[in-house]
């Protein structure tokens, strides 16, 4: 039955008059007349049959009466945008997909935010491998974050951070003699890369060029963790994002420096597939990973912008 026909059946069952129901319904008398006609044929039953000046409903429409109202508030419920959206019943696994500095800082005040409000949601991190493939398309994950490449057109994105790079070298490196970190010292330090696929070169190599100045990357690990712990252990130095795991950093004896080049800063955001976007549970989620890769605590409010 048409919904439309339901609501007029509701109306006039409440108002015992077709006047006050058209107003409730905002159209004409003769339009809700007319429905009344078509209602009557479908029931195989007056409904509301004249008495005096009024109507009266029949004993049928006084047992439709109920029912109609709750089937409509029920229909509403579904068709209400997050209508009755509790995490406290979501029972699902959120996918997310993120390099391991980023999952550094996000992971633990991500799955403390979602167990405080959803004991039932699991979250599966995965690492870059299906970075600039159709992960997010296919289903494969539902969230990825970091440095935002190669995105299918029809992905959502929403920027989060921008972080500055900064150099990394251990605590006792001669770059740390008490001399002004230049350009030129910089570039004679040898460097290790961090490339999942070996790449060498990268937007230092061409900020130091256009000073008539090369570095050596000596050394490409794959992870930034690798990365870490070679510096540690060498004269190496690599790079990291600034104010990034500071407690780490100190614990493995390593000391940050400003790079003594203009760069342009990190732009590090999330990324989400739009079938997801109206999606109520998936809306709360995406909510909570922006605000722990925004270091908000479990109380913050999620909507805050970076």
């Amino acid at each position: 039955m048409d919904l439309n026909l339901l609501r007029a059946l509701d109306a006039l069952l409440q108002e015992n008059s077709v006047t006050r129901a058209a107003e409730r319904l905002g159209t004409s008398p003769a339009a809700v007349s007319r429905m009344l006609a078509r209602l009557r044929r479908a029931v195989e039953d007056p409904l509301l049959v004249r008495a005096g000046q009024g109507l009266v409903p029949t004993p049928r429409a006084l047992e439709l009466r109920e029912e109609v109202g709750a089937l409509l508030r029920g229909c509403d419920s579904v068709l209400r945008p997050g209508a009755g959206f509790d995490p406290v019943h979501l029972d699902r696994t959120f996918t997310v997909q993120a390099g391991e500095l980023m999952l550094a800082r996000t992971a633990g005040g991500l799955v403390e935010r979602v167990r405080a409000q959803a004991p039932r949601v699991d979250v599966v991190f995965l690492p870059e491998a299906l970075e600039d493939g159709p992960a997010l398309r296919q289903g494969l994950v539902d969230v990825e974050l970091g440095v935002l490449g190669h995105v299918d057109p029809e992905v959502r994105t929403r920027q989060l951070l921008r972080v500055p790079l900064v150099g990394l070298a251990r605590a006792g490196h001669p770059l740390f003699d008490g001399r002004r970190i230049t350009a030129r010292r910089f570039a004679a330090a040898d460097h290790i890369g961090v490339s999942r696929r070996g790449k060498r070169l990268g937007p230092i190599d061409t900020a130091l060029t256009a000073l008539g100045l090369r570095r050596r990357v000596a050394v490409v690990v794959p992870s930034h963790t690798g990365a870490m712990l070679l510096a540690r252990d060498s004269d190496l130095v690599t790079l990291v994002p600034a104010d990034w795991l500071p407690e780490t950093v100190a614990a493995l004896g390593l000391r940050t420096f400003p790079i003594p080049l203009e760069l342009a800063p990190l732009e590090l955001g999330m990324a989400w597939h739009p079938r997801n976007s109206a999606d109520p549970g998936h809306r709360w989620f995406r909510e909570h990973v922006a605000a722990a890769v925004l270091g908000a605590g479990p109380g913050a409010d999620p909507h805050g912008t970076a």
